[in-house]
């Protein structure tokens, strides 16, 4: 699996920097001033800001394979690209309004992230596609949630579940929320408060917008370890969310017994 991973990101990296290599240098595609003499600003500057994601290494593109699903439900967020890294935007913090940028607040830990973004439905609603979410990974057998965190591990320990909603931080009451959303964890229990966030409807910077999510059916986008969308699936699309994780994790009894095996 690590040989795979390593090859994949070898090859990726390696087709980025063919296309960059094969489009004309600043100097060849600029147009001359007037006169005919230097090569004109404007298009140099153009040429480094479209490949600005690459010099800043996150310009990487991963072909669809059992870490990078296909593009079938792309229409429903065309900002997140799966197999690209996963692009931020501004947030709000539901539990105490502080406006954070939704891909900082994520550590480089070792998690899967499942990031839903939810439709304009009311999200307190019994049948909410939300709501409905959250009970398949808290409850069902064939939630990765289940099958892949170990029983005395903290509920996300392995795949960490946020949720972004369209409505004003003022608009909702953090009590109504699925309890997964506000899991106790740790040793004293302690309510985890920082899974919960809104559109920034203040400063005009709707993630909804700038990311071009679906309004009307949101969506879920898991995102992998190193921080590339790894797949993008509807609300409802909870078997497919289960197979894919399928495709690749081990169930926690099987973990525990291949690390029980290895040599002390």
């Amino acid at each position: 699996m690590k040989k795979w991973l390593i090859s994949s990101a070898i090859a990726a990296l390696a087709s980025v920097a063919l296309m960059v290599a094969q489009e004309p240098a600043p100097q060849q595609e600029a147009a001359p001033k007037e006169g005919g003499k230097g090569a004109d600003p404007a298009a140099t500057q153009n040429y480094f800001v479209r490949h600005g994601h690459y010099t800043a290494g996150t310009a990487t593109h991963y072909r669809p394979s059992i870490v990078s699903g296909e593009p079938v439900h792309q229409h429903l967020a065309t900002g997140f690209v799966i197999g690209t890294r996963f692009h931020s935007a501004p947030v709000i913090r539901l539990a105490d309004a502080k406006p954070v940028h939704l891909g900082h607040v994520v550590k480089a830990d070792g998690r899967f992230r499942i990031v839903a973004f939810a439709g304009r439905e009311d999200p307190a609603a019994p049948d909410s596609a939300m709501r409905v979410l959250c009970n398949f990974l808290s409850l069902s057998a064939e939630s990765p949630l289940k099958r892949y965190t170990p029983s005395a591990a903290d509920i996300d320990s392995v795949i960490d579940v946020r949720a972004v909603f369209q409505q004003g931080h003022r608009e909702l009451a953090i009590e109504t929320l699925p309890a997964l959303l506000l899991p106790r964890k740790g040793r004293y229990g302690l309510c985890d408060y920082e899974k919960v966030f809104c559109s920034d409807l203040r400063d005009g910077q709707d993630i909804f917008a700038m990311r071009g999510i679906d309004p009307a059916r949101g969506c879920m986008v898991i995102v992998r370890p190193d921080q590339y969308v790894a797949h993008l699936l509807p609300l409802d699309a909870h078997a497919a969310l289960a197979a894919f994780f399928d495709g690749f994790m081990l169930q926690a009894e099987d973990s525990a017994r291949m690390a029980a095996a290895l040599p002390a």
